[in-house]
């Protein structure tokens, strides 16, 4: 486990209720990277990829700078739109 995992955890037992939003900010910065590499992958701009998706440039970036609340949803959405499939897996 990282120094971070760590203190995230240590957190949580001194205060739950912080729970959910770690969890949230998780999700987003998951789903930023994947975002970032589904991009990467087809080898376009942010501008390229939010046409190709069909979704704001500015969605593409808040969601690539893990500053936006992601739903499994949008996830979805942009993920059938780039020809891609969404699998969850428990870990």
């Amino acid at each position: 486990m990282s120094k971070i995992q760590d203190y995230i955890k240590n957190d949580i037992k001194k205060h739950p209720e912080l729970r959910k939003g770690y969890e949230q900010e998780s999700l987003n910065l998951d789903a930023a990277v994947l975002v970032r590499d589904m991009r990467d992958d087809l080898n376009m701009t942010q501008k390229e990829f939010a046409k190709y998706v069909g979704k704001p440039q500015s969605t593409i970036g808040r969601i690539e700078a893990g500053s936006m609340n992601v739903s499994m949803g949008l996830i979805n959405e942009i993920a059938t739109a780039a020809h891609r499939e969404v699998r969850l897996v428990l870990v």
